[in-house]
């Protein structure tokens, strides 16, 4: 069975496309133009209630039921938690996948999202103090990941999990955010490490813009 993933060209999308790459899951793309709005359609409210992207929807879902599943870091457990993959059974390795998946829902992701939101900002009165603030806390937590690359390989761990994924979505879109990855050479061997994977390089080549 092929699983829908409803979704847009976005990190968040990117996170969800490289695991199921990883996976080996049969997936069918389902673009959800957000800039056009396309997101408030009743069709996609009805499997994603806040209007965000990405969602799937499993056709062979809990005891071989359809289910749909909002929320990339939650789509990405629910993954996880169907392959066997990613996410370690028990032990350290699990705990540290959530608290690191948690960390990037929680932190890298919406305060990247600002910087990138002020970036874009025209007017330099309204621009100055969130693109201040904003990139301060991504260079913050970019330092958070780099203490952590330098005790461990993975986020988790010695293992890749649905954590690096997610963190890999963000990262992806280190020039936007102005960050050198040089100054940060943990985060540095691990992204490049990421990107090196074929898996990976699909998740990220595929087409998530057009319509089928």
């Amino acid at each position: 069975m092929t699983i829908e993933l409803h979704t847009w060209d976005t990190p968040n999308g990117r996170k969800i496309s490289v695991a199921l790459e990883e996976m080996g899951l049969p997936y069918s793309v389902h673009s959800v133009n957000i800039s056009q709005g396309e997101q408030f359609d009743p069709a996609f409210l009805a499997i994603s209630p806040n209007n965000r992207i990405p969602a799937i929807v499993d056709s062979d879902g809990l005891g071989g039921k359809p289910v749909s599943v909002f929320e990339s870091g939650a789509i990405l457990l629910y993954l996880a938690e169907k392959t066997g993959q990613f996410l370690a059974a028990s032990g350290p390795e699990r705990i540290a996948a959530w608290e690191w998946l948690m960390w990037q829902m929680g932190g890298f992701g919406p305060m990247l999202g600002q910087r990138h939101h002020f970036g874009d900002v025209k007017d330099e009165a309204d621009r100055r103090y969130g693109l201040e603030r904003y990139s301060k806390e991504t260079l913050r937590l970019y330092g958070v990941a780099d203490r952590r690359l330098g005790e461990v390989p993975f986020f988790a761990g010695q293992n890749i999990s649905v954590a690096d994924f997610a963190i890999l979505g963000w990262a992806w879109r280190h020039p936007r955010h102005d960050v050198d990855l040089a100054a940060f050479p943990n985060v540095k061997r691990w992204y490049e490490r990421l990107m090196d994977r074929p898996a990976v390089q699909r998740g990220f080549a595929v087409d998530l813009k057009t319509k089928r």
